[in-house]
């Protein structure tokens, strides 16, 4: 991990929080889990100010290139549960994907728990889209 922990802003910080206790982990027994272990992982991050974030930090909004441990490269982008579209490759931060890639950063490589199995996940670009719009916890 290029940062040592998970690195979010404080807006977004409060808005996934509030967004997992509305949801109290509802869902498939997988998302539960992955939604249990980024609460974990939220208790260990650095939590700093928007002028502060690195560019490369996966945040709301942000879209990642990734390389999947069999060679697929696939791009995403991470957004709010309201905001979610398949189709267009956006992906709610409470879905599986969402939940491992939030605050981790380009060049980071991630090992996660998703329902097909154990999955290592190399983050090879971040791009950030504009961050603050739609943070409030309606899903």
């Amino acid at each position: 991990m290029r940062y040592g922990s998970l690195i979010l802003e404080k807006k977004e910080f409060v808005y996934v929080k509030q967004i997992l206790n509305i949801t109290g982990y509802s869902c498939d027994f997988e998302t539960k889990k992955s939604l249990r272990k980024l609460s974990e992982e939220l208790k260990e991050a650095h939590i700093i100010d928007n002028a502060e974030m690195p560019k490369d930090v996966i945040r709301l909004n942000s879209k990642v290139t990734l390389i999947f441990d069999n060679g697929l490269e696939k791009t995403f982008q991470v957004v709010a549960p309201k905001n979610k579209d398949v189709s267009k490759n956006k992906i709610s931060v409470l879905a599986t994907m969402g939940a491992a890639l939030l605050g981790y950063s380009e060049g980071d490589t991630i090992l996660w728990d998703f329902p097909t199995g154990k999955q290592q996940l190399k983050i090879v670009k971040v791009e950030q889209e504009e961050t603050f719009k739609d943070l409030n916890p309606v899903i």
